[in-house]
């Protein structure tokens, strides 16, 4: 029998979107099952690829200016700067981030689902937890 327990990490520090992202993750805790806490740095820049999520989040930018822009151009970019306004970010949202200068940002987010997408190269893919690549199905 599993542990409610199992899975969580606490006080860590990693990659947020893998080894290509430009922004680190300090984590309170990582608790996939139900939620996680973190300070994300984002460097100034973006990685290439857009991508949605396996989580809903709420992020509150605390330093910094980024840039959203969505995928095909599907909304117009938004810029986001400190306020106590928090940014909702659903896990369907095909984005991705840039930012104008290093930039802090304190994000809480909801459960995981299993799947979430990534798009670069001209090349859409599913991705499933540790980044593993899922084939999709037609």
């Amino acid at each position: 029998m599993r542990s409610i327990f199992s899975g969580i990490s606490l006080f860590k520090k990693s990659h947020d979107g893998g080894k290509d992202s430009g922004v680190t993750g300090y984590w309170l805790i990582e608790w996939k099952g139900l939620f996680s806490i973190a300070l994300l740095r984002f460097s100034e820049g973006s990685r290439e690829a857009y991508h949605s999520h396996a989580f809903n989040a709420v992020t509150w930018w605390l330093s910094g200016e980024v840039t959203e822009q969505f995928k095909d151009n599907t909304l117009p970019s938004k810029k986001w700067k400190p306020s106590f306004k928090p940014k909702f970010t659903p896990r369907n949202c095909f984005h991705r981030v840039i930012a104008k200068r290093t930039t802090l940002a304190l994000t809480l987010r909801g459960p995981w689902d299993d799947t979430w997408k990534e798009h670069k190269a001209g090349e859409t893919y599913t991705l499933r937890k540790g980044r593993i690549r899922v084939p999709d199905v037609a």
